[in-house]
């Protein structure tokens, strides 16, 4: 069982605050016999919401009292009290049952301040229980978005390597391909002399529009064939269609999916092997 995984889950918060069903707060009974890291977990939240009531008391309104006080003594006034009882108390003027509605009253008005100074720092404690729990989920949500991030990063990476390790090799040709008036390399293409592959580094081929895409041509004894459309999610060094055999290589811009022939008047660059 991942105990921290458990106590970040924001069971010991509901647990204390009272917000656990039956079933959570049984097993959380059960837990902090087995696990001393929960049993603390308990404790220092306790003290924390302890340490944080008094530091933050919401005091009720000041004329809360008085208005409580002047309403039990309007009632007293007028309501007319008939003694039971014949006799004095010993130490005092007001009749025993005077007395005692007298003291049930102010224990009511006691119990009426009690609840909302309750029931305002009940609200307190689940404002600062949400507060927490959304700060938490926000970062466990940074946390799992930089993990996927790094992973994604990571496979780059990988697949970099292969590449290069690809491209190092003595067998492959370098064909590098220049804009059509020859001032610019704008793609590099790696040609595998033994087995044929293809590969583009598309350098800095300008941006194309929407509905437009790159083809890569091989030209064979004077004629050009298809060696695939250029992938614009491609980063890095794209595979391209095998070729057995080449005297140059091309691209053209040509409408999205590609075309059976070269559109000569849209040739972007060109490079002889």
């Amino acid at each position: 069982m991942d105990i921290q995984a458990y106590i970040h889950s924001g069971i010991i918060e509901s647990y204390v605050l009272g917000l656990a069903s039956t079933e959570e707060a049984i097993e959380v009974e059960k837990l902090r016999l087995q696990y001393p890291e929960i049993d603390k977990a308990l404790e220092d939240f306790s003290v924390m919401l302890e340490k944080e009531a008094f530091e933050n008391a919401i005091a009720p309104p000041a004329d809360v009292k008085s208005k409580i006080i002047a309403a039990i003594s309007e009632d007293e006034r007028k309501t007319r009290i008939v003694p039971i009882l014949p006799f004095k108390d010993a130490d005092t003027n007001v009749s025993a049952p005077v007395r005692s509605l007298r003291v049930w009253r102010f224990a009511a008005a006691a119990s009426i301040l009690l609840f909302i100074v309750s029931t305002a720092f009940n609200i307190y404690l689940y404002n600062r229980y949400n507060e927490k729990n959304a700060a938490y989920i926000a970062l466990l949500t940074d946390r799992n978005s930089l993990q996927a991030n790094n992973q994604v990063y990571q496979t780059r990476m990988k697949e970099w390597e292969s590449a290069l390790s690809v491209l190092h090799d003595p067998k492959m040709a370098m064909i590098k391909l220049a804009d059509v008036r020859g001032q610019k390399n704008l793609a590099t293409v790696f040609w595998d002399r033994n087995n044929k592959d293809v590969y583009l580094v598309a350098n800095v081929l300008p941006e194309v529009k929407t509905g437009k895409q790159y083809q890569l041509w091989a030209l064979v004894k004077g004629k050009p064939v298809n060696a695939g459309m250029i992938d614009p999610a491609c980063e890095g060094v794209c595979k391209m269609i095998t070729t057995p055999q080449a005297e140059a290589f091309a691209i053209t811009l040509e409408n999205e999916g590609g075309s059976s022939t070269p559109t000569m008047k849209e040739l972007c660059v060109m490079g002889k092997v």
